[in-house]
C-alpha cells in the first residue's frame, strides 16, 4: 500500500488528472493498429507471394525483420516516453505505420518490401502495448491494473475486427491496393487519436525505491533473471501458437477444427486477461510470475502427451489460451510490481527486448526444430522443459532476498 500512495503521489495520478478520452482512445488505436500492421500480414501473404512470386519463407523473413526491430527501438522509445510521454510518440508511430504500409503495398521487389517492413517495425515499438501501457501506467497509477486489463481486452479484438475485414477487402481488391485502404483507415484512426487524446500533462518520474546496492536495476542480478525467464517463456508461447495448427493435424484435426481450437484459444486469452485482477490482489509477484510460467509449461505439455480425442485437444488450446493472457498482463506489471513506476518506458523496453526477439524467432525456430525432434508433440515437450527453467529462473531471485 505505501508503494502505491507513494506512486500514485508523485505521478499526479488522481482521478482528476487523468485524460478522460485517453483510455477509450488507446482502447481504440490498439485494435487498428494490431490488426492492420501485425494481424493483416498473415491474411495477405498467400495473395502476395502468388501474385510477386516471391517465396513465403522470403516474405515471413521480412515480418520478423519488423518484429526484431520493434524489440531493439523500444529500448530509446521508452527512455522518449519517460521523458516526454505518450503523445509524440504515439502520433509519430502512427504516421510511419500508415507510411509504411504504403511502402509495402507499393514495393516493386522483394528489398523494398523488406524496407517498408523495417519501418512498420518501428512503427510497431512506436504504437502497440509497450508505450500504451507506459502511459496508463503513469496516469492511472494505484488503479492501474485496472486500465492495463481494458486496453489488452480491446487489443484481443484486434485479430477478431481486422482479419476478416482483411478477407473481405482482398476479395475484391489486389493485396497492394487492401493495404493501400488499411493504411488510409490506420491513419484516419489512430493519427488523430493518439495526437488528440493524449494531450494531458506529463509529470516527472517519482524517483527510484532506495536499492540494497548501488548496482544499476537493468544490471542488476533480479532484472536479468527475470529477464530471461520471460525470454524462455516468450519463446515456448510463441512457439506453442505458430505450431498449434500443425500440431494438432498430426493428432488427426481437420484443418477447420485446428483452425477453431486456434480461435477459440484466442478468446481464452482474452478470458485470462479478467483474471488476473483477481489473481494480482491474492499473490505475490514472486508466486504469481512463478504460477503462471509453470501453468504454461503445463498446458504445453498436456497438448504434447495427449493424443485426443479432439475436443479435449481444443479444451487444452483454450486453457493454453487462459494462461497467455494472464502473462501479458504479468508482464506489463513486471517493472511497476518490483521497482516502481520509475524509469517504466526504460526499464519495460529493457526487460522486453530479449522477449520479442526470442518471440520473433520463434515461428521460424519451432517450424526448424520440429523435423528433427520427431514431430510436433516432441517440439512441445522442449518447449515445457523451457518452460520449467522459466519457472526456476523466477524464483531465484526470490530465494536471493531470504
Amino acid at each position: 500500500m505505501q508503494r502505491t500512495q507513494a506512486d500514485a503521489a508523485a505521478t499526479g495520478t488522481g482521478v482528476r488528472s487523468r485524460p478522460r478520452a485517453a483510455l477509450p482512445a488507446l482502447c481504440a488505436t490498439q485494435i487498428t493498429s494490431w490488426g492492420i500492421i501485425y494481424y493483416a500480414f498473415p491474411v495477405l501473404n498467400s495473395r502476395i507471394t502468388a501474385d510477386t512470386g516471391w517465396s513465403p519463407a522470403a516474405t515471413t523473413a521480412a515480418f520478423s525483420g519488423a518484429l526484431l526491430v520493434s524489440a531493439v527501438a523500444g529500448i530509446p522509445i521508452g527512455r522518449i516516453l519517460d521523458r516526454r510521454g505518450p503523445r509524440a510518440v504515439m502520433t509519430a508511430g502512427s504516421l510511419l505505420g500508415a507510411l509504411a504500409l504504403l511502402v509495402i503495398a507499393a514495393a516493386p521487389n522483394l528489398f523494398v518490401f523488406s524496407v517498408g517492413w523495417l519501418l512498420a517495425g518501428v512503427a510497431m515499438a512506436a504504437t502497440f502495448y509497450p508505450p500504451a501501457f507506459a502511459a496508463l501506467t503513469r496516469w492511472w497509477g494505484p488503479d492501474r491494473i485496472r486500465a492495463l486489463t481494458i486496453v489488452t481486452l480491446a487489443g484481443g479484438l484486434a485479430s477478431t475486427v481486422f482479419a476478416p475485414l482483411t478477407a473481405t477487402l482482398a476479395e475484391h481488391m489486389s493485396w497492394r491496393a487492401t493495404y493501400v485502404v488499411l493504411a488510409v483507415i490506420l491513419a484516419a484512426v489512430t493519427i488523430p487519436a493518439h495526437a488528440l487524446a493524449l494531450r494531458a500533462p506529463w509529470s516527472a518520474a517519482p524517483p527510484p525505491p532506495p536499492a540494497a546496492d548501488r548496482t544499476p536495476i537493468p544490471r542488476s542480478r533480479p532484472f536479468l533473471l527475470l529477464a530471461a525467464a520471460f525470454t524462455l517463456s516468450g519463446f515456448a508461447m510463441y512457439a506453442v501458437v505458430m505450431g498449434l495448427i500443425p500440431l494438432l493435424t498430426e493428432r488427426g484435426a481437420t484443418p477447420v477444427q485446428a483452425a477453431w481450437a486456434l480461435g477459440l484459444g484466442g478468446a481464452g486469452q482474452t478470458l485470462g486477461r479478467t483474471l488476473y485482477s483477481a489473481l494480482s490482489a491474492r499473490t505475490s509477484v514472486t508466486a504469481r510470475t512463478a504460477t503462471l510460467i509453470a501453468l504454461g509449461g503445463a498446458t504445453t505439455a498436456a497438448l504434447a502427451l495427449f493424443p485426443g480425442p479432439v475436443p479435449l485437444l481444443v479444451i487444452l488450446a483454450v486453457l493454453a489460451g487462459v494462461v497467455r493472457g494472464n502473462l501479458t498482463l504479468l508482464q506489463a506489471t513486471a517493472v511497476t510490481d518490483r521497482w516502481g513506476t520509475a524509469q517504466y518506458g526504460r526499464l519495460s523496453g529493457l526487460l522486453g527486448a530479449p522477449a520479442h526477439i526470442a518471440a520473433a524467432l520463434a515461428p521460424w525456430a519451432g517450424a526448424a526444430l520440429a523435423g528433427p525432434l520427431g514431430g510436433y508433440p516432441h517440439l512441445f515437450l522442449l518447449l515445457a522443459a523451457l518452460c520449467v527453467l522459466a519457472t526456476i529462473l523466477s524464483l531465484v531471485p526470490a530465494r536471493m532476498s531470504t
